[in-house]
């Protein structure tokens, strides 16, 4: 029979398991991501990013009808806005591929179409805000400006403004206290509006006669900078983020602060476990998608056939059906869940929260209410999952996302269960999730890049 300690579930942080060795490793990841999270603002750059990261590793970009044998490493970007790369493996594509699925958007303020006006001699960008956001959070805070603009004559211009030291920066103004009673009374949801998430990007009028000098002044200046007029917002994909830098935070440095952990933090990982894996047994794919935070929808989400056109493409060179090869696939769904916050206890369930510093955290479903949603992974998939991280020291906590009837939310998982993959979540635990400014524990991330490799090196 079993003793008294082995008979009891008790998790373990991974601070108490690592050797020094591991804790060196673990550091030196983390430069790698904040290096990664602090140049990767929006999803085009994500995925700009992560090509320079594969083709520094060998990684070529796939060629559609062309066979590949066992090793060759491949990416294929789809509208600049999403990435796959997969790593052939020895075994045919009739077992199955080892898939990762990650996305690279994150909540964000985008330009209205058009946005520019002028309002008391002030000049503004209108904007939408994009996913779920607590949106007096982009009040008052330092704000950078990336993106592109498409001109009538189909030449780009690439915009990035505020990125750097000495450019300038933007700004959603607030009401200040001492006049803002009537704002004080109204919920947190109301007191600041969707539509007045305005940018201010000027007050210098310009030294011509007429009406909106302001917004003249400004739109002289993009046209001197970037040769654009007003018009060519109507074919722009500009949008706002936080001006915030990547931060080691705490005066022992274990946890990282920065825009965009969700997901990026969960999309590194995949990705540098799969420049890190070579010659695997079962093909390794990486999928790095955009679109998660309003549905996966459209041509670049992971609900967009452009996925099964690549899947199909490297199944039929390689001799396989596409719908046997997603029978007996694995995937994790890399995404963040909610990192258990003491200071707000009364939205979780603390024995089935993840924690900050204990691991990947697993959930076996997500979704709201009873499950809605969700793909909800089946016992068998969550024992392979308990199998295959106990087999490569991968440090790892089962959760779920709030307290039953809370709230919830969802991932990319759906998806790819959808496709007849079993699929179950795993990403780091994150506090403020979505917040402007998000925390994660470096533990938690290396351990994150643990399990992708545990995924890649699967049989």
């Amino acid at each position: 029979m079993l003793e008294r300690e082995d008979l009891f579930y008790k998790q373990k942080n991974v601070f108490d398991i690592l050797s020094d060795e591991e804790l060196k490793a673990c550091e030196e990841y983390a430069r790698g991501y904040m290096r990664y999270l602090s140049d990767a603002r929006t999803e085009r750059e994500a995925v700009r990013e992560a090509v320079e990261l594969a083709k520094s590793a060998g990684f070529t970009e796939y060629v559609f009808g062309k066979q590949y044998s066992p090793g060759d490493k491949v990416y294929y970007v789809n509208r600049k806005k999403a990435l796959f790369l997969a790593v052939f493996g020895r075994k045919p594509l009739s077992e199955g591929v080892n898939l990762a699925a990650a996305h690279v958007d994150s909540p964000r303020l985008d330009l209205k179409q058009v946005p520019m006006h002028e309002d008391s001699e002030i000049a503004f960008f209108k904007t939408h805000y994009y996913g779920g956001v607590k949106k007096y959070q982009w009040v008052a805070i330092p704000l950078e400006l990336h993106g592109i603009v498409v001109k009538k004559d189909g030449q780009t211009a690439d915009i990035t403004v505020g990125r750097q030291e000495g450019e300038p920066r933007f700004c959603i103004t607030d009401l200040l206290p001492h006049l803002g009673a009537e704002q004080m009374k109204k919920t947190m949801s109301e007191g600041i509006s969707g539509e007045n998430l305005r940018i201010v990007i000027g007050s210098r009028p310009d030294a011509s006669q007429g009406d909106d000098r302001v917004k003249l002044a400004v739109l002289k200046i993009l046209n001197e900078k970037y040769g654009i007029s007003e018009e060519d917002f109507l074919s722009a994909e500009l949008m706002a983020v936080p001006a915030f830098g990547v931060d080691d935070i705490g005066f022992d440095r274990s946890l990282i602060g920065g825009y965009g952990h969700d997901d990026r933090v969960c999309a590194y990982a995949e990705l540098k476990a799969i420049i890190d894996t070579s010659a695997p047994e079962k093909t390794a794919v990486c999928l790095l998608v955009d679109k998660e935070e309003i549905g996966s929808e459209g041509v670049s989400g992971m609900q967009s056939r452009t996925f099964d056109r690549f899947m199909d493409d490297i199944c039929r060179t390689g001799g396989a059906d596409l719908y046997e090869c997603y029978s007996k696939s694995f995937c994790l769904s890399a995404d963040v869940c909610n990192a258990f916050d003491p200071t707000y206890p009364e939205v979780s369930d603390k024995r089935s929260n993840s924690k900050l510093n204990y691991g990947v955290g697993i959930m076996k479903f997500t979704g709201r209410g009873g499950k809605s949603g969700s793909s909800d992974a089946s016992a068998e998939v969550v024992g392979r999952v308990r199998r295959m991280f106990s087999d490569n020291g991968v440090v790892w906590q089962l959760g779920e996302l709030g307290k039953v009837d809370q709230g919830g939310g969802g991932t990319v998982a759906a998806y790819t269960a959808n496709r007849d993959i079993d699929t179950i979540d795993a990403g780091v635990p994150v506090l403020s999730m979505h917040a402007p400014y998000e925390i994660v524990s470096k533990a938690d991330c290396y351990m994150t890049y643990k399990a992708m490799l545990a995924l890649y090196k699967e049989n």
